[in-house]
């Protein structure tokens, strides 16, 4: 086959216009007359979401059977880039033996509220965290040539009036927080292809915006792939060819294409806009092509298993009192609650997967006889069932250790809107409430995409995160709760106590169609830490059937330029009795600094696995940006000259050991002077200060008194007198003292050659 670029040429205009836009509703157009075939995408960022006839796109009809690996709100939680990278490889070959060319995901935007309905799928709160674990993703799926779509770029944060909704973020914000996942996997992850998200981000389409498809995207990162549309996404496809939008999903009917078209023949339109659409996609497409593998083999059981494996990694022990956990096979467990039956292991919409089998819990623990059973609600509504709750209640009386498996609904979080609260169904809530006045020892085990309130916490002894685990649920809970897999996973998001304590509280959804993220950076455990809100559990939080200690902090250097690296090793000890992994986070503290910023921010995180007295060294690698802030006067990373706490810590709020390092920075920020500039600015500049001393010497004179009388100094402390010159203006001076409009110049032109 011809190159990518010898196609482009060899095409008429209406052949390039035709690839722009879906044949259907999953596949691309090909080119007969050039022998370019026609490419299948395919939803499942955690499970293939193939879908052959009667095709849509929210997953209301079945596609194949296949397998359902545990959510992003899971997998993320594992803190573990191997588990991701093994999901991302079992799905690159099911893609492969299904003829599927690009699988569509991971979900990377960041989790701003727990509100957002499509957390589930999203990863983090945390934007080194989501990016890093979706680079991990990635490069596991696209090992196997398959293509993964990167989603949703950019600020797709809500559901509500998602398809027409302006997320407006100031530019600070937009780099820090809602901008780091995508540069990651742009970068490091090198995707095949982004999906541009519905809303507008600062007044425009996503799927027209030239800065960001473009100029951010391709021009400063160095974006090779190409760029699709959400399905149904395109508001002025003109407009989006020249932005950069490469291929618009599904198909259009030919109607777009004509448009495009007809642009360029009206000069509307450059024509080389879209050369470099239909250059970029067959570019991709061809990596495909060459390496497409339909006989790849499919073993649905071994991935059921794999399911399990994975799942087991990504549970997160919240809450251990008196050593509840492990259980043993030979205590009597009442096992209730009607997920523990029917279990909620994956959320609806786009990501939905027709799994081939489920395990649940109920049927993991079948062949133990010292279970059983009581269904205690029903998830069909939020009404308590008397006659439910009661076998319940008595079924718990009669047990050692009662296990209680709770959580949302279907009906409570999905695609498509957002949650109003962030409560349970309050008929769970009753039922842990009773079974824990008629029995100390209850765990309870919920299934959830994102944060709930927990009015029972301090009723319960045992509490495990097992949010959407996957069709093999049943058996990784069994593995975690009876000690056959030691838990390790850690929150990917703070688990507040309630929704009036989240940082976007005031303003989520937004007023009409324009979302206003007034937070700022202050997003999860930014806001939580620098508040001192208490929480639920902290961002990282996560406990272990074993201990671990921490010792021998060590940095490669005391002080470094900010265009070095730190290199940072800690040594890390299993002190107790069984084997254990450990998530070492590291974040970046500075002490003091011009610019708002959160007190803490995660620059590192790994995972360790020690036997019982086994110390490993973890070490981690520091550059500019672990430190850096955006600074909207440069438009660019900036680091401030000044000590950072380099802090080992179990989650973000249990800082376990600290260093400090001095950065320098290599960047002089530039200062333009005016008669409106106030003199404490000026006195935070050496050179400036130079300039201007003689006028200071000066105003300490006239404002400090001088030989004035006793009653002049009573009236005016230092501190005044300090506070009166440093916020006054340069051209306030001409009103204290005999300096006319010529010398204030002179003064500011000095000011500004320094």
């Amino acid at each position: 086959m011809r190159t990518p670029k010898e196609l482009v040429a060899a095409m008429t205009l209406e052949e390039k216009c035709s690839l722009l836009s879906g044949l259907d509703f999953w596949h691309t157009k090909p080119v007969e007359r050039l022998g370019i075939p026609s490419v299948m995408v395919s939803d499942g960022p955690h499970g293939l979401r193939k879908q052959d006839d009667k095709a849509d796109h929210l997953g209301v009809n079945d596609s194949i059977k296949a397998v359902c690996f545990p959510a992003a709100c899971a997998t993320t939680a594992s803190f573990d880039r191997g588990v991701v990278r093994r999901l991302g490889e079992a799905m690159g070959d099911q893609c492969q033996h299904e003829q599927v060319a690009v699988n569509l995901g991971p979900a990377i935007n960041i989790k701003r509220s727990p509100l957002c309905g499509r957390n589930f799928e999203y990863m983090s709160e945390d934007p080194y965290l989501a990016g890093e674990m979706a680079t991990s993703l990635i490069q596991g799926t696209q090992s196997k040539n398959i293509g993964t779509s990167v989603k949703h770029f950019a600020a797709n944060d809500q559901e509500h009036r998602r398809m027409s909704s302006d997320s407006v973020i100031d530019e600070r914000t937009l780099r820090e927080i809602y901008l780091p996942a995508f540069e990651a996997a742009a970068k490091k992850g090198k995707a095949w292809t982004f999906m541009c998200s519905y809303n507008k981000v600062n007044g425009e389409y996503a799927s027209q915006n030239r800065w960001l498809l473009n100029d951010l995207l391709r021009d400063e990162w160095g974006y090779e792939g190409y760029v699709m549309s959400d399905w149904g996404a395109v508001s002025d496809r003109v407009k989006g060819v020249h932005a950069g939008l490469d291929l618009e999903m599904p198909a259009s009917g030919g109607q777009r294409d004509k448009l495009v078209m007809q642009a360029v023949l009206d000069g509307k339109l450059d024509e080389k806009d879209v050369d470099l659409c239909v250059e970029r996609m067959l570019t991709i497409h061809q990596k495909y092509w060459d390496n497409a593998k339909p006989e790849t083999p499919w073993d649905m059981e071994a991935d059921h298993e794999l399911a399990a494996k994975l799942a087991a990694d990504c549970l997160v022990l919240l809450k251990n009192e008196d050593g509840i956990l492990p259980l043993k096979k030979e205590e009597k467990v009442a096992l209730i609650g009607e997920f523990a039956a029917k279990p909620r292991f994956q959320g609806g919409g786009s990501s939905h997967i027709n799994s081939f089998k489920v395990t649940s819990l109920k049927d993991a623990l079948a062949d133990n006889a010292n279970v059983c059973y009581a269904q205690g609600y029903t998830i069909a509504g939020e009404a308590v069932d008397e006659v439910l709750e009661a076998e319940a209640v008595a079924a718990a009386k009669a047990a050692d250790k009662v296990v209680v498996v709770a959580g949302l609904p279907d009906s409570f979080e999905s695609e498509g809107y957002d949650r109003t609260h962030m409560r349970m169904p309050a008929n769970q809530n009753a039922l842990i409430e009773k079974i824990a006045a008629v029995n100390p020892n209850v765990i309870v085990l919920l299934y959830n995409g994102s944060p709930v309130e927990m009015p029972w916490i301090g009723c319960v002894k045992g509490l495990i995160e097992g949010y959407l685990a996957g069709q093999n649920v049943g058996n990784a809970n069994k593995a975690v709760l009876y000690g056959e897999v030691n838990p390790s996973a850690r929150l990917p998001e703070t688990m507040p106590i309630r929704l009036e304590d989240t940082p976007c509280y005031l303003t989520y959804g937004g007023e009409g169609n324009t979302a206003i993220y007034t937070e700022g950076i202050y997003v999860g455990y930014r806001w939580y830490e620098t508040k001192k809100q208490p929480v639920l559990f902290p961002f990282g939080y996560g406990l272990s059937y074993t201990t671990f200690s921490y010792s021998n902090l060590r940095l490669g250097a005391e002080c470094v330029k900010d265009t070095d690296t730190l290199a940072v090793c800690v040594d890390v000890t299993n002190t107790g009795k069984v084997a254990g992994k450990e998530v070492v986070q590291l974040y970046v503290h500075d002490r003091e600094s011009k610019v708002f910023r959160p007190i803490r921010e995660l620059k590192g995180f790994d995972k360790v696995e020690l036997q019982p007295g086994e110390t490993k060294t973890v070490q981690f690698t520091l550059d500019k940006r672990s430190f850096a802030y955006w600074n909207t006067q440069i438009h660019d990373w900036h680091v401030e000259t000044g000590v950072f706490d380099i802090e080992i810590c179990r989650n973000a709020h249990e800082v376990i050991l600290s260093a400090p390092v001095t950065v320098e920075s290599t960047v002089e920020l530039p200062r333009c002077y005016t008669p409106d500039s106030i003199i404490l600015d000026i006195m935070d500049d050496p050179k400036a200060m130079q300039a201007i001393k003689p006028l200071m010497d000066q105003l300490a004179q006239t404002f400090g008194g001088g030989e004035n009388s006793e009653a002049a100094s009573e009236a005016v402390s230092d501190e005044m007198t300090k506070a009166m010159i440093g916020y006054m203006p340069l051209r306030s001076l001409m009103s204290f003292g005999p300096m006319g409009l010529d010398q204030l110049d002179g003064i500011v032109a000095a000011l500004n050659a320094k």
